[in-house]
């Protein structure tokens, strides 16, 4: 039996996710801000023969979201966790700088709130010596971009965490993964314009995932020809990489978040 909490479950990459884990045996803790949505995929993950447990807690309340991974890790203790849940902003044609409440938001969910959702169940998986964390970082956190530097700030941040416990908790049994994906056809991306070079939809994604995750894998970054280029930015100079993302034409919808924690 495997019991798994997904954070941002009721679509995308969380809801591809939650549908490839669901079968006999699983106790999914799925999480999610769209009541109508979530419950409609612990729906199909029951008729798939898991037991599933539904939240919509807000990611960027501490407290909350503690005492909800831990009520899920008493009722069975938690074999993975897949911080998921995300938002995203960026900047297009006429639109230089990005909005400070946008940017605030956006740390709030994508940053903080992966650590509120970790926090509260990694001393038990210590105790335990035994779990794993998923965490869902991106390709953009390989190279800052012009059209998104906030979403990227935090998915760097993300991608440095998780290496930094990776190094320090392998030893005491518990496995850390990261989720590299590149364009996933996800409601997260579908109002983004620019080209999306082997974008995939989240069902494939989430097969790959499982696959990494299931090997244990320490970074599961795809698709790997993209994963290779972004990070073949960094090996030429700057002024290069600079002059070609700007010919890029890419437009981002500002995130109507506003921040929670953080006011002015």
């Amino acid at each position: 039996m495997a019991s798994i909490l997904i954070t941002g479950a009721s679509s995308g990459i969380g809801r591809a996710l939650a549908l490839e884990y669901a079968g006999p045996g699983a106790v999914l803790s799925l999480h999610g801000r769209d009541t109508a949505r979530l419950e409609a995929v612990a729906r199909d993950c029951a008729a798939r023969g898991a037991r599933t447990a539904t939240a919509t807690v807000d990611v960027r309340d501490r407290e909350a979201m503690a005492a909800w991974v831990l009520e899920r890790d008493e009722a069975t203790p938690l074999d993975m966790v897949v911080p998921n849940a995300g938002i995203t902003t960026g900047l297009g044609q006429g639109r230089v700088l990005e909005d400070p409440d946008a940017v605030r938001a956006l740390l709030e969910i994508n940053l903080l709130g992966v650590l509120n959702t970790v926090d509260p169940v990694l001393p038990r998986m210590l105790a335990r010596r035994a779990g794993r964390i998923g965490f869902v970082g991106s390709i953009a956190a390989y190279r800052g971009l012009p059209y998104s530097p906030a979403y990227c700030a935090a998915k760097a941040a993300v991608h440095a965490y998780a290496a930094g416990l990776r190094a320090g908790l392998e030893p005491h049994g518990i496995l850390i993964s990261l989720i590299a994906p590149g364009f996933v056809t996800t409601p997260l991306n579908k109002d983004i314009a620019s080209w999306k070079p082997l974008a995939m939809d989240d069902a494939k994604a989430a097969r790959i995932i499982r696959r990494g995750l299931d090997r244990g894998k320490p970074v599961i970054a795809f698709p790997k020809l993209l994963a290779w280029g972004t990070r073949a930015l960094d090996l030429i100079p700057a002024a290069w990489a600079d002059w070609g993302l700007r010919r890029a034409r890419v437009e981002i919808p500002e995130t109507t978040e506003k921040p929670r924690a953080w006011r002015g």
